[in-house]
């Protein structure tokens, strides 16, 4: 995979707009003083690959968890902010419990309501798409870190979600686990064989060459600011970062050098 910037979809060939933030603000942490987003704006729409970047802190992970809605009871939130369609997150350390990898797989489904039977022949093809058929017998938890992680993909393609969250669902992996992770997720996003359309996604990653490679659009954060919204070619060309966005610039020579 090289690292040309990913084309950006023009407005016309894009769908419908799953997600919209509207000046949405977060607090964290005891009393709720962190104030961890503010006035956060932007919209997603159906077949776009937007990427947040942005250094440790920056408010990435509290972004996508306030999407997925994970922050009920831990924070507070301030601001419009509406999903359209189903959803699905990957953790950058996914959660397997001490069950067969079919069942993990499998539970989710149930819990959504298919008939056992039913939800153990998806999840069967779910392993089938990343390539774990043949340890879908074993613990989930004896597997390595790349399998988890690919199986934390069979889960959200399970789903056929609307719009994929992933928080760095590659940083805890090996090269060669990377490799296979951020394949599997260009095939998803690409519409490749055996995915019903391509995904829209909304990821975080420190990676800006994964970024180059699977972002059609580019979020820079910083401070829980949104500083920088642009086509994943602009936001890694020197003189647009040099006239508008100058904190962005920073970060990826920081990144890059």
């Amino acid at each position: 995979m090289t690292d040309t910037p990913t084309e950006a979809l023009a407005p016309d060939r894009l769908g419908a707009t799953l997600l919209t933030l509207d000046r949405v603000n977060v607090w964290l942490g005891p009393a709720r003083r962190v104030h961890a987003l503010k006035d956060v704006s932007f919209q997603v729409r159906r077949g776009e690959r937007v990427a947040l970047v942005g250094a440790n802190g920056s408010g990435k992970s509290t972004l996508l968890r306030a999407v997925h809605g994970l922050l009920a009871g831990q924070g507070r939130t301030q601001g419009d902010l509406q999903r359209s369609g189903s959803v699905a997150m990957v953790f950058q350390r996914p959660h397997l419990l001490r069950m067969s990898l079919l069942n993990n797989v499998a539970l989710g489904l149930w819990l959504g309501g298919r008939p056992w039977p039913q939800a153990r022949t998806l999840a069967l093809q779910a392993l089938q798409r990343v390539g774990l058929q043949d340890v879908a017998a074993r613990n989930g938890r004896a597997l390595s870190g790349g399998q988890q992680q690919r199986a934390a993909l069979a889960r959200a393609w399970a789903l056929q979600p609307d719009l994929w969250l992933l928080d760095e669902p590659t940083a805890s992996l090996d090269p060669h686990a990377k490799r296979e992770v951020e394949e599997l997720i260009a095939e998803f996003a690409e519409g490749a064989t055996g995915t019903p359309a391509p995904a829209t996604l909304l990821f975080s990653s420190h990676n800006l060459g994964q970024v180059k490679r699977l972002a059609s659009r580019v979020i820079y954060l910083e401070g829980g600011r949104v500083l920088a919204d642009l086509p994943t070619a602009e936001f890694f060309s020197v003189p647009v970062l040099e006239r508008h966005h100058p904190e962005a610039l920073a970060f990826v020579k920081g990144e890059l050098g």
